[in-house]
């Protein structure tokens, strides 16, 4: 406090302040910097790599977990106190903006999965869902179909409308890349692009099995919802993009890369 001072107030009036000695305080400005501080010069330089490589999306729990897969051994409160002093908190999480319309006179599947999300095989049960993302020019929507076995994406579509066309073609991506054969469950959420007739009738041709949520409770479908927090509190740049076509760029090396 006194070295960033000091060009305000006088040394000698903030020692007598702060009940500091003069002679210490030179003696402070004048040693070389300690082992600790060192090793915490280089813990912190580690620490501002991973949050540039996730684009700030680490808080210090997991900023301490990831540090010590690489090797670097370090306490969660030593990692907290420097990612504080140095203002590297993790982001702050979007506001939630609802994209499911459940209000509809579609009939909606019964939920088969019933937050058993673990299986045992892949594909058996896909989860899907819908999320917004925010560019200057417009909306751009990301449906996703994801294999709850290795909980990775194997279908997805985009597009500037929240409709019916935006999930087959995540659907028909997730049929081609995996080719699934019988007794698989595709469980979505009672939002009207699901439950539309032309969506339950391509489950129907494909012998896929449907299953939904209960109305309003997005605890069904966690894991599909996981995803898209993930991607927006790791991924997406803070404000959302400036073009469609930027933000399914960069959605795209999410998903593929």
């Amino acid at each position: 406090m006194i070295e960033q001072n000091e060009k305000v107030y006088a040394i000698a009036m903030m020692c007598r302040a702060l009940e500091v000695s003069q002679t210490g305080y030179y003696a402070y400005r004048t040693r070389s910097a300690s082992n600790r501080e060192l090793e915490n010069q280089e813990l912190l330089e580690q620490i501002r790599t991973v949050q540039k490589a996730t684009r700030q999306a680490y808080g210090s729990p997991r900023m301490t977990r990831e540090l010590r897969t690489k090797g670097k051994t370090c306490g969660r409160h030593r990692v907290a106190r420097l990612m504080r002093k140095n203002g590297l908190g993790a982001r702050r999480k979007k506001r939630f903006r609802k994209t499911t319309d459940s209000n509809h006179s579609f009939p909606c599947a019964e939920n088969l999965v019933a937050r058993e999300f673990t299986v045992s095989e892949p594909n058996r049960v896909w989860v899907a869902d819908v999320t917004f993302i925010p560019t200057r020019e417009r909306w751009l929507y990301l449906a996703t179909t994801l294999d709850l076995y290795s909980r990775k994406i194997v279908g997805w579509g985009m597009g500037t409308e929240n409709d019916t066309e935006l999930v087959l073609r995540s659907l028909d991506m997730a049929v081609k890349n995996r080719c699934p054969g019988g007794n698989l469950i595709f469980h979505s959420d009672q939002g009207s692009t699901y439950a539309a007739t032309a969506f339950t009738d391509e489950l129907k041709r494909l012998g896929i099995t449907a299953s939904m949520s209960r109305k309003g409770d997005c605890w069904d479908n966690a894991v599909a919802e996981s995803f898209f927090s993930s991607y927006k509190t790791e991924w997406m740049p803070e404000n959302g993009y400036d073009t469609i076509t930027e933000g399914m760029a960069d959605v795209f090396r999410y998903i593929e890369e």
